[in-house]
């Protein structure tokens, strides 16, 4: 005889939109100050730590739980990122360990870029609006490593111009996503599936 087949219908929240506006708004922060526009301060670490670090991670989780494998990389990527970022900078405050320097701050950043650029092709089956995130964050990455390895401040500014569109793409998706299943249609577009 053949045993009945058990179908467990997932229930749980979509996590994805807690992970974006996390990641996005932290970005928006940090990049508002690599811009120039306002000074790295407490409030900028806090949002990574807590928002960007904590929120992205329980994020991450929750993607394991439904099993999205990219989900599940990205967030608890992204989020442990946000964390290794804050320590960085707050250890050599609390005497705990030597300010890395550029050289050192430039590698990091060369190898958050090529993950993300690895990331990025996880995006090309899914929509646009993801696409752009992923493509857009290489590329901040990347700005923001030349600016470390070359010493050239230039860099860096333009780095923080380009990481306000990231951030605002991710804090796009992330209330698109809401809104859309809040009102069960497309409300905001976040573009075809590749």
């Amino acid at each position: 005889m053949d045993s009945p087949e058990t179908i467990i219908k997932d229930t749980t929240a979509n996590p994805a939109p807690l992970g974006l506006m996390g990641f996005g708004m932290t970005t928006v922060l940090l990049n508002l100050h690599n811009a120039g526009l306002i000074p790295l301060s407490s409030m900028i670490l806090a949002m990574g730590l807590c928002y960007g670090g904590l929120g992205q991670v329980i994020a991450g989780v929750m993607e394991w739980k439904k099993r999205n494998t990219f989900g599940t990389l990205a967030f608890t990527s992204y989020g442990l990122f946000w964390i290794s970022l804050a320590t960085m900078l707050l250890l050599p405050k609390m005497g705990w360990a030597a300010a890395p320097d550029k050289a050192s701050v430039g590698a990091y950043l060369l190898l958050w870029g090529g993950f993300t650029f690895l990331m990025f092709f996880g995006t090309l089956r899914t929509n646009k609006a993801l696409m752009t995130v992923f493509g857009s964050l290489t590329v901040l990455f990347w700005l923001l490593a030349a600016g470390d390895l070359s010493g050239n401040e230039g860099f860096t500014r333009v780095a923080g111009w380009e990481g306000l569109f990231v951030g605002l793409s991710a804090m796009y998706l992330g209330i698109a996503q809401v809104l859309n299943e809040s009102f069960g249609r497309t409300v905001l577009p976040i573009g075809p599936q590749a």
